[in-house]
């Protein structure tokens, strides 16, 4: 399996001459190979995560890859065939197996509304959280792709998220709204706390991946 980063928050796992798409958004420019794509997992509505090109972009290259998402989006999105998934669901799609876990984006501020958010693990290794700190509890995490940079985030926050998961490979994602300076930052802060853990800190630009 490899994965691939893409900017911000997209991602994409490789398997078996299949792929899975991830929160390809709004800062997260055209994706190659898209005919490759099984299944496309959204964990919730806001942009920055989907775009209408994205998924007609999908839909035109593999026209029988499901979307998988919260309810916001079928919401959000209703021009596109979206399969609701919740926390506690499991779904099989090629050769991925896909489990939800969270439930609530992270409160940016009270004057906004708390969108619905989904946790993402695959094949029981590689684990996504969307823009939450929504911990997979009871699992073994192998990669971990922790958020660095959002109007929701707190560095602390992300640094005791990585504490609580303790992957044994981490890197970051969510990380379009940060200056290279504040990106850096943000990825010291928690290669430290990832490495006294004993783990490994990777560090991905877009279009940089690694084999699990």
């Amino acid at each position: 399996m490899r994965i691939t980063k893409f900017e911000h928050a997209a991602l994409r796992i490789d398997e078996q001459d299949a792929s899975l798409l991830i929160d390809p958004g709004s800062f997260t420019a055209p994706i190659d190979g898209l005919d490759r794509v099984v299944a496309v997992v959204i964990t919730h509505e806001h942009a920055d995560h989907w775009t209408p090109a994205h998924l007609d972009a999908v839909r035109a290259a593999a026209p029988d890859a499901p979307v998988y998402a919260p309810a916001g989006v079928a919401a959000a999105a209703s021009g596109h065939d979206i399969t609701v998934v919740s926390p506690g669901d499991t779904v099989t799609t090629g050769p991925f197996t896909l489990r939800f876990f969270g439930g609530r984006h992270e409160v940016i501020h009270s004057s906004l509304p708390v969108v619905d958010n989904v946790g993402v693990l695959v094949d029981g290794s590689v684990y996504y959280p969307g823009d939450s700190y929504a911990v997979p509890e009871g699992v073994d995490v192998d990669v971990l792709a922790a958020p660095l940079g959002a109007p929701w985030l707190r560095i602390g926050d992300a640094i005791d998220f990585v504490t609580a998961v303790r992957a044994r490979r981490v890197f970051g994602t969510h990380d379009m709204t940060l200056s290279g300076i504040g990106r850096d930052m943000h990825r010291g802060h928690l290669k430290r706390m990832v490495e006294s853990c004993g783990g490994t800190f990777l560090s991905l630009d877009p279009g940089d991946g690694l084999d699990v």
